[in-house]
Formats: C-alpha cells, structure tokens, sequence
C-alpha cells in the first residue's frame, strides 16, 4: 500500500508532456513548485529548467537544439539565407583611421573578405606603411576582442579578450611599437579600460568583484572603479570609486577631451552623479559636481570649460556650460537650448565646433554650433537616415557615418569650410536598392496615442494583404529605433516580402516622457503600440495575418513573447531572441535586478500586479492555439538567462501541444549578440530567419 502511495504521488508530482501526435517533442516533466507572492499562489511546473549546471538540464537541451536542427536544417529558406549571407558579409572592409590626441601615429580596424574577425592596425603617421597589432582570427574561435582603448599617443594599446561572447575579458598591455605585451594584471571580472593618463603612467578601468569579495550570487553587482599603475601587478591597483550601499550602482572614470580634468560617474540607467577634480590634483580629492540620482548628465571640458548634456528639467535633452575654475550647477548657462521637436542625442566637440546630433521624427539631424554656442548650420545629410559624427576637438578631419533602410552605409569626409560631404568610403557591395522605398506613417495606438512606423518594401508591391511581412520592434531602455542600412532586411526584399519597424513608447525617439510612458506600470503600452502596428499593416492591406512574422530580442523578445501570448491570432510566427519573459523572478537571476529600475520589481507587491498581469510565461493559457515560435537562449549570455526561452517553450507546449511548431534553439558558444565571427552569425541567423521565412511564406527567389 505505502508502495502504490508513493507511486502514485510521484505520477502527481512528475508528469511528462511533448508525447502528442501533432509534433513528436522530446520529452519535458513537470515538477510543481507553489511560490506566495503577495498573498497570489503561483505554481510553475518548469522551476527545474532554471539551472544550467544541472546535467538534466542540459541533456534536455541537447534534446531540444536536435529536435529544432532536424526541422529547419534542410529548408531551402535556411540554405538561401546562408549563401545570401556570406556574399553580402564577407567582403573586405576598414574603419576610419583615426589620429591619436597626442603625436601622430593613426589606429584603425580591418577585416578582409575571408575573416571572421576585425582585426586592428595601425601607421606611426599617414605616409607610414600599416602594421598589423592584432588578428583575432589567429585565437581560439570563440575568442572575442571585446574592448580596445588605446592611450593618447598611440604608444599602447590595452584590450580585452573575452570568450564565447560571455563577455567578460580580460585585459591585456600591449607596447605597439614592439608587440611586446606587458605582464600587467587587473583587479576583479568583466575588466573594461576607459581612460589613460596623457603621461602614459596608468591607466582607469572598471570591474566587477572576484567570488568571495561579496556576498555569494552577488558578483554580478558591485562595480568599482580601479587605478592601475603601468609595469605593476594587479593587486597593487587602487580602487578610487565605488559604493557599498546600493549594489546596482555603475562606476567609471574618465578623463576629459583636453587632457586636464578626471571625471567620476556613477550611474543607473536614467541617472547618474557625476564628481571631478584637476589632473593634478591628488585621487581621492574629487568634488561633487552633480549628484541626487536625479536626471542623466554627460560631461566633457575643453579650454577650461565644462559641457553639460543633461535632460534635467528638459526632457528632450539641452546643453550647460560654465568655466571649470567654478563648475557648480548654480553657475551653469545655457549653450544649447532644448528644442521641443527634436531630441539632442550626442554633442561631438570636432575641429574647434560643437556637433549636435538630434533625433527628429526618429531620424537623425546635425546641427553645428560655435564655441559661443551660436548655430553657425544644419549639416546636410542624403535623405532621412542615421548619422554620427566623430573626430577630436583639436584636429581638422570631421567624419561623417550615414546610413538608411535604402541607403548603404557610407563613410563621408566633412569640409566645413565649403560645407561639403565628400565620399571616404561606400559599401564595398553592389547591392540594388532601385526598388527600395521607405514610408514614415503615423497610426494610433490602444490609448489614442499617435506611434510612427518604417515600412520597408518594393516600389512595386501589391497592396493586396498577400505580401509576407517582419514586424520588429524594441520598446524599452531609451532605445532608439533609427533607420539604418540592413543587409538582412535586403534579403527580405528581394525574396519578395516587406519589413515594418515602429518606434514604440518606452524608446528613446521622443525624450525622455516618450520613454517613461513605456516603462515599470506603463509597460503594457508598448505591447499595445507594436499589436497596433500589426493591426494597421494587416487593415492597410500590406500584409495579413497568416502573412505576418514578428521578431525581438533581450527586451524585445519580451515584447514579441507577450503581444504572442495577449493576440496569439494576430501572427503566423515569431522569432522571440534571448528574452525576459518570467517577470515574476526574472530579478533573482544575474545581474537582472539593475533592470528593476525599468520594469520594477515583484518585490513590491504595487509592481507585482503589473508584472503577473503581463509576464508572457505566466500568462500562456491552456488548449489556446499559439503562432509556430522559435524561442532562442545563450549559453554565455552574460545579460538574459536562458531560463526564460527554456521555461516559455515548456510552457507553450504543454498548452498547444499538437499546434504549430513551438521550438528552442539555445547556442552554445554564444554571448547575448549570438556567437563570436562571421561563421557562425551566418549560420545562427540562417537558420532563424530561415524558419520565419518558412513559417510565412515568404520563399527563396527564383535563380
């Protein structure tokens, strides 16, 4: 009798799902596990695929990238793709050669047709030969350079290397003229250089905390600012700024454009406090410049004055000055005043002008403004598109980086003086873009609210509803969704489909209410902007629903895997990229609660109504028939747990489980951004978008 009892409790406990007849799933148990949340009983029955380091776990991941490989492996979709893509990625390529700040000598990176990886060169001036300082291609394959800042004169180089995209890299010294590496060590994980000294005697950088220094499970949080003396070890550097108190806090320092001033930020993600002092004086002797946590600030000093980017009191970001002998915020002056129709984005100081790149309607505008802050013009651009600026204050090239859904990436050289963009370097491919147009349209949301959307299509589509469409969008972080050239969405062009990329609340498009309106209680606006989008493409006629595949990842893939869960009739497929999807505990995992900041928390029981309300895993819903899926996790993903994909595609399964095909694929090898080199993004994008493109239609074009 005890026998029969214990049998049967565990056939309660344990019962195995995916043996349908619909789609032969391998095998996933349920084990429930009953949590309190504020009074709310909630049962998961997929708490055990939380960790990786059980081999359970990964057995039953082996099991699902197999099951997933064997379905897609021999589409033709995923064939064309990755044929498609390794003649539009492989070509040779170089950046800018930029001049260091000191001297003469120029730095920039390569990448010929056969590589995977960037490789970075450098000429002690123009008429110098090139010299190759390092080519990754020669590491492991799933070595990354991941990080390089190198010190004013050129003279060193210090860079990181991080493994299978986890990124965390280890930094190492490199004397250029040599190609001697240094033993110099660092302090701590996740090691990031951010400023030299002008002398060459060291060097910032920021890092996390090695096992043991913290509580256990906390590594993740706790960045520090370090000091390291050039020709020492480690353990002799100096930690200069930090905090104890709140675990989320960022730190970095940094030194200013002139060489005079050290900076020291600590941050949150829509805030920051900012200290400073002289170059000369003594490290520990900084002075608060801005402080409270209450607005976003970026600084720079030229010339003995200080530049203030802030959106304090502007929610469409201006610019202060003041002199650096007294840079206290009550002596600060206006220098650019916040427009109300455009977002400042950066301010370049390039060639003795001030750069001002604005976000207006979602694209880029360029204004350039005196040392007195008078506009002086707008700089031109192509058409509507996205641009950035860069150069350094004391040197005379000004570069230009332009970009749009129809325009290939293009490299300009900017004569000011003759207010002239002159080609540097042009997409090294002849691609077609004849055919390609781009629409801006304004559509409303749930609320009333108006929501621009690119549509990128043919000239000569058929606005029938018969044209298979990608639905992509981000909505979260002050993220901008700007118009840029994608060799991806080519594809989907010319394979006869279209793309659709709105710029929803909770982005950064349109300041700083734009993005609040989509953040902690107000998130379900950004689901209810991207399902108004699908429902004014399909009543416009250019796509319909069986037509109709959606894409997102990180906080995008949150978004695609709850409108997917809220209006599973409005799409064919979806393609939901290393997401957050368990809302109720995404906070406990990783680093994952500095992002509390913008979700909330449900810690709070305020915050936990609104996060069950819309948690995609929380809110799948028995026996309701899902669009086919492809859920994707990293094992190295440094940012997103796995968990998430893992537990979403369990819990889809078991409540559609004879419907479209609901599939994992979780990388090995792999970081947040997918795997390291060319090689292997192709054949993880392939067979992606390869299964959208199955999914809805959309079939390899002819010849």
């Amino acid at each position: 009798m005890h026998r029969l009892s214990s049998l049967f409790l565990l056939l309660m406990l344990v019962t195995i799902v995916g043996c349908s007849t619909g789609n032969n799933y391998p095998p996933t148990k349920m084990v429930p596990v009953t949590n309190d949340y504020h009074g709310t009983s909630i049962t998961d029955n997929y708490r055990w695929l939380e960790d990786s380091g059980d081999p359970e776990v990964q057995a039953w991941v082996d099991a699902q990238n197999e099951y997933t490989t064997s379905i897609i492996a021999n589409y033709p979709e995923k064939t064309w793709l990755e044929g498609r893509f390794n003649e539009l990625w492989r070509y040779d390529d170089e950046t800018v050669p930029r001049r260091s700040s000191i001297g003469e000598r120029l730095h920039y990176s390569m990448k010929l047709k056969e590589d995977d990886k960037w490789r970075v060169m450098t000429k002690a001036d123009e008429n110098a030969e090139a010299v190759e300082v390092l080519n990754p291609n020669e590491w492991d394959e799933n070595e990354a350079l991941n990080g390089k800042v190198w010190s004013r004169d050129g003279k060193y180089l210090a860079y990181g290397v991080a493994n299978g995209g986890d990124e965390n890299p280890r930094v190492r010294i490199m004397e250029v003229s040599s190609d001697k590496l240094l033993p110099d060590t660092l302090r701590g994980t996740k090691q990031y250089v951010t400023s030299w000294m002008p002398d060459n005697s060291g060097f910032y950088y920021s890092a996390k905390p090695y096992m043991g220094e913290v509580p256990e499970g906390e590594e993740e949080y706790y960045h520090s600012a370090w000091y390291h003396k050039l020709g020492t070890p480690g353990a002799q550097d100096v930690k200069v700024f930090w905090n104890d108190e709140v675990k989320e806090y960022w730190h970095s320092v940094y030194i200013s454009e002139d060489g005079e001033w050290i900076f020291y930020e600590r941050s949150l993600f829509n805030s920051n406090d900012v200290y400073y002092r002289s170059i000369t004086s003594r490290e520990g002797s900084q002075q608060p410049l801005v402080t409270g946590q209450s607005a976003q600030y970026s600084v720079d000093a030229i010339d003995g004055r200080l530049y203030v980017t802030t959106d304090k009191d502007a929610p469409m970001w201006t610019v202060y000055t003041a002199s650096m002998r007294n840079p206290v915020e009550s002596e600060w002056t206006t220098f650019i005043p916040e427009r109300e129709d455009a977002k400042l984005e950066s301010l370049g100081m390039i060639d003795g002008r001030f750069y001002a790149t604005y976000l207006q309607n979602a694209h880029t505008v360029i204004q350039i403004f005196n040392t007195d802050g008078e506009l002086l013009r707008d700089l031109a651009l192509p058409t509507m598109g996205t641009a950035s600026v860069s150069g350094n204050y004391n040197q005379p090239n000004v570069w230009v980086r332009f970009s749009s859904y129809a325009y290939p990436s293009t490299t300009f050289k900017y004569d000011f003086t003759g207010d002239k963009l002159t080609v540097y370097r042009e997409f090294p491919l002849e691609v077609d873009t004849d055919n390609m147009m781009v629409e801006q349209v304004w559509y409303p949301s749930r609320d009333g609210t108006r929501v621009s959307m690119f549509i990128v299509r043919t000239k000569d589509m058929k606005m029938n509803g018969s044209t298979p469409a990608f639905l992509t969008g981000y909505g979260g972080f002050n993220i901008s969704m700007e118009p840029y050239f994608s060799t991806t969405y080519l594809t989907f062009l010319e394979a006869g489909g279209m793309v659709a990329i709105p710029n929803l609340r909770g982005g950064g498009e349109y300041g700083r209410e734009w993005h609040e309106a989509g953040m902690l209680e107000n998130k379900q606006n950004v689901f209810d902007d991207f399902i108004a989008a699908a429902e004014y493409l399909i009543d416009n006629k250019y796509t319909s629903s069986d037509r109709l595949g959606i894409m997102g990842g990180s906080n995008g893939g949150l978004l695609v895997g709850a409108v997917a869960v809220q209006r599973p009739e409005l799409f064919k497929a979806v393609y939901c990229a290393v997401p957050l999807l368990d809302m109720v505990n995404y906070h406990t995992f990783g680093l994952a609660n500095i992002w509390a900041e913008e979700y909330g928390s449900s810690d709070d029981p305020e915050q936990f109504e609104y996060l069950y309300a819309y948690s995609p895993y929380h809110n799948v819903i028995d026996e309701t028939s899902y669009p086919a899926m492809i859920v994707t996790g990293s094992a190295n993903d440094a940012r997103v747990d796995p968990l998430h994909a893992r537990k979403f595609v369990a819990r889809l399964r078991q409540a559609d489980p004879d419907g479209a095909p609901i599939l994992l694929l979780e990388h090995k090898d792999s970081g947040h951004g997918g795997g390291v080199g060319i090689s292997k993004q192709i054949e993880q994008r392939a067979m992606l978008y390869g299964f959208v493109m199955h999914e809805i239609g959309l079939k390899v074009p002819r010849g």
